[in-house]
């Protein structure tokens, strides 16, 4: 079965590539639709988006590939995303990160058996003077401690 838009999206695809010169200065924002209506952007979600925004799928795989908040394979419920850059580096990510590991009995790019977090760390979120800090979904948490870590992980359960 081929993957296609709702009408909804598609109705919402149209509006939004209408406001554009060319379909491909849409390519970012139709792949984040394309992500929230089919979950992930696996490879037959890529070439879809190819087909409709007029490009080669090399072109959409390259940016899907480049970007952190696009996914090409499933992520859990609650998509914790670690920055690891300098200066979380210097103010304790990799530390937010083990405790993350052991309270959620994972490793980084894993997702709990229940589905509920997928783990990952990523470069820069664009937060530096609160590092260190972490997005879930589109949440951002900084000047983490171990105990704000806690924290946040409890006010998801």
């Amino acid at each position: 079965m081929a993957l296609e838009f709702s009408p909804e999206t598609w109705r919402r695809f149209e509006e939004l590539v209408g406001r554009y010169p060319k379909k491909e200065a849409a390519l970012i924002p139709v792949l984040s639709m394309a992500q929230k209506e089919f979950g992930h952007l696996r490879l037959q979600a890529m070439e879809y988006v190819a087909k409709i925004i007029e490009l080669p799928a090399a072109r959409v795989y390259s940016v899907v590939s480049f970007y952190t908040m696009l996914n090409m394979k499933p992520v859990g419920k609650y998509h914790i995303q670690v920055c690891r850059t300098l200066p979380c580096a210097l103010m304790g990510a990799e530390r937010m990160a083990a405790r993350l590991k052991r309270k959620l009995g994972i490793q980084v790019g894993e997702t709990t058996s229940d589905g509920n977090f997928t783990l990952t760390e990523v470069e820069c979120l664009a937060s530096c003077g609160t590092a260190p800090m972490m997005q879930v979904n589109e949440d951002y948490y900084e000047n983490l401690t171990e105990a704000k870590v806690d924290d946040v992980l409890e006010s998801l359960k």
